[in-house]
């Protein structure tokens, strides 16, 4: 099919990298959108990679044998000219921007431009524990982990491929692939069932399936002959029809919502596999309708910009949210700010291309460089377009260096929470002040002795407050717990006798709460404990309903109050890290002060129905301000 006078341009791959392309961008900048598996768009890439490097690496050439060490230097030469001088501009630009907004934003920095400038940044995020899917501060450059997947098969693969070629036979060859693939996609579904989601995501031995499903394709279709048969009207239409199966099925497996199961990982992952290899094949059919519908103009516009276009969108996202925000993408993304890093992202990809890429792709290294030379030696206006251009160069490598260099070594959110784990495991702490003795009128609060804790990483991040505002108090506090964890942590601590008489519950931060849940802990918790409720404060989209679920309650229970945190926060949330969610010292104080003012509310309250029962006439029940 693919004959040694094939032009290098295959049709329909253009338009294929426009629908990837597509995809991710719009499950990045639109998370709302129903493309809610839209990450499925790095698999297309692979297929396409895996099939387009391994056919132009099977056609021969005058620079000698596959493998050669002149030809294997024309290949690497060709794909550094490819993809390194756009990478440059757009690491060292938003790196640039990132040092001049400062903040959380510069931590990993040194690592993040490490990984992309080796392409090993995959591998990197693995060993640093970063988690693609995890709700965190975000990484400017994360996007980047699939193109050093591409750039290590871009290394290996051609000094790999002429030992393949030692195994006679096509159809072996193909099943050799097909075999690796499978054990790519099964280590993929091992790691996920340990847990290891992200591993198992990064990995370039896990997630390697596409790229050999895609080298499989190519040696499948390779100098097979073209027939006429193949350019008739009926065969067209079938491969017209697959074409769009293909392109249906990625769709589809982009609109599938991600599970951190097997399903997912990497079940709907082949689901978009597979569409590819039917889309790609369906593409180079000999004459192939489909394959010049997807080279139509909008198509091919967005599948030549689509590596600039994959660059730009998530640094430029990050940069949007955290400039005008303060905080990155896992905060929610705003269409407007959706749109507005799409527009910026398109058209950086578009001037990237005219005055970056193509210039790299046509000339070289060395013809570009001097090309940049001969406009500084000429008249005034090309004098002034080339200094600007070295100008602008030089402050963005200033920038990225001053980035990596001023790099804080940790989020101020995870700082906070750092110190109140070193506070809980503390165990010298000072004997606690004696109080004034309360006057008359006076309010008691409970002391520490009588109060346990369970929260999250925000109750984690207020322990050292909680200590000193009530010394002797009891705290269980661990990072990403969920109401759901409630329940199992109070009944364990009622069982060992270690339930103490108000119990303060902080578990809205981490996603919605659930009635029976509340109910559950209630239950435990009993008529004769009081159950304080710490609402929650976070730029996360179900916050406002788990406050006004504490609240209604609350409302309905008669030993069960708020400690209204939000409330208390919202006028000072500069005292909050960079996050936007954690407390620094100053803020695990206003943390301590809300919780303090919930146990005084109970005690007024207490105070209150005493004197009523005392004014009540004798025989008479008092009136109780709650609902049974």
């Amino acid at each position: 099919m693919l004959t040694q006078t094939t032009p290098t341009r295959f049709a329909g791959l253009d338009g294929l990298r426009a629908i990837a392309v597509t995809l991710v961008v719009v499950y990045h900048l639109f998370p709302g959108s129903p493309l809610l598996g839209g990450f499925v768009g790095v698999d297309v890439f692979f297929v396409i990679s895996g099939f387009l490097i391994t056919s132009l690496l099977l056609r021969p050439s005058r620079l000698g044998r596959l493998g050669s060490p002149r030809r294997l230097v024309d290949f690497w030469r060709r794909r550094a000219r490819r993809l390194l001088p756009a990478l440059a501009v757009v690491v060292t630009v938003c790196a640039t921007v990132a040092w001049l907004l400062g903040g959380d934003l510069l931590v990993g920095m040194g690592r993040q431009v490490l990984g992309a400038a080796t392409f090993s940044y995959n591998w990197l995020a693995v060993a640093d524990g970063t988690d693609y899917f995890a709700a965190t501060a975000p990484e400017l450059f994360r996007n980047f982990w699939s193109l050093a997947v591409e750039e290590q098969f871009y290394v290996v693969w051609p000094l790999l491929l002429p030992l393949v070629l030692l195994i006679p036979g096509r159809w072996t060859r193909v099943a050799l692939m097909l075999v690796a693939a499978g054990g790519s996609a099964w280590w993929m579904a091992r790691l996920v069932a340990g847990g290891e989601v992200t591993r198992a995501y990064f990995g370039t031995d896990a997630h390697a399936f596409g790229i050999l499903i895609g080298i499989a394709l190519a040696f499948a279709v390779v100098n097979m002959p073209d027939r006429a048969w193949m350019r008739s009207r009926a065969t067209q239409v079938g491969s017209l029809l697959a074409g769009a199966t293909g392109v249906a099925a990625i769709v589809v497996a982009a609109c599938i919502p991600e599970t951190p199961d097997a399903a997912t990982f990497p079940g709907t992952l082949l689901l978009a596999t597979f569409g590819s290899v039917l889309a790609v094949f369906a593409g180079v059919w000999p004459g192939s309708w489909f394959g010049r519908g997807m080279d139509d103009a909008p198509l091919k516009w967005v599948g030549d910009r689509s590596y600039g276009i994959y660059l730009w969108h998530w640094p430029v996202l990050v940069l949007v949210l955290v400039g005008t925000q303060g905080f990155g993408p896992e905060a929610g993304v705003p269409v407007w700010a959706g749109v507005l890093a799409l527009a910026i992202s398109v058209g950086a990809a578009a001037v990237s291309y005219r005055f970056v890429e193509m210039p790299f792709r046509r000339y070289g290294f060395r013809h570009a460089l001097r090309a940049l030379g001969r406009r500084i030696a000429g008249g005034p206006v090309s004098r002034f377009a080339g200094i600007t251009a070295l100008s602008v160069a030089a402050v963005a490598i200033g920038g990225t260096a001053a980035a990596v260099v001023n790099a804080p070594h940790t989020t101020t959110a995870v700082a906070a929470i750092n110190r109140g784990a070193e506070a809980l495991d503390d165990t010298k702490r000072p004997s606690p002040t004696p109080s004034p003795e309360p006057t008359a009128d006076a309010i008691t609060i409970p002391e520490g002795s009588e109060i346990t804790a369970v929260g999250d990483s925000v109750m984690l991040a207020s322990a050292p407050s909680l200590l000193k505002e009530f010394p002797g108090i009891a705290v269980d506090a661990e990072v990403s717990r969920s109401i759901w964890a409630g329940p199992e942590i109070l009944d364990g601590l009622k069982a060992n006798g270690q339930l103490r008489e108000n119990i303060v519950v902080g578990l809205g931060t981490n996603g919605p709460v659930d009635w029976e849940t509340l109910e559950e802990m209630s239950q435990i918790a009993g008529a004769d404990r009081n159950l304080i409720l710490v609402n929650a404060h976070a730029p996360r989209d179900w916050i406002p309903g788990v406050n006004a679920d504490l609240e209604s309650f609350a409302d309905s229970h008669r030993h069960v109050w708020v400690a209204d945190w939000s409330g208390a926060i919202t006028p000072h949330e500069d005292l909050l890290a960079g996050d936007g969610i954690h407390p620094g010292e100053a803020g695990g104080g206003v943390f301590a002060a809300s919780v303090g003012s919930a146990l005084e509310r109970i005690e007024k309250d207490r105070i209150r129905a005493e004197k009523d029962f005392a004014r009540a006439p004798t025989g008479r029940a008092p009136h109780i301000p709650f609902p049974e």
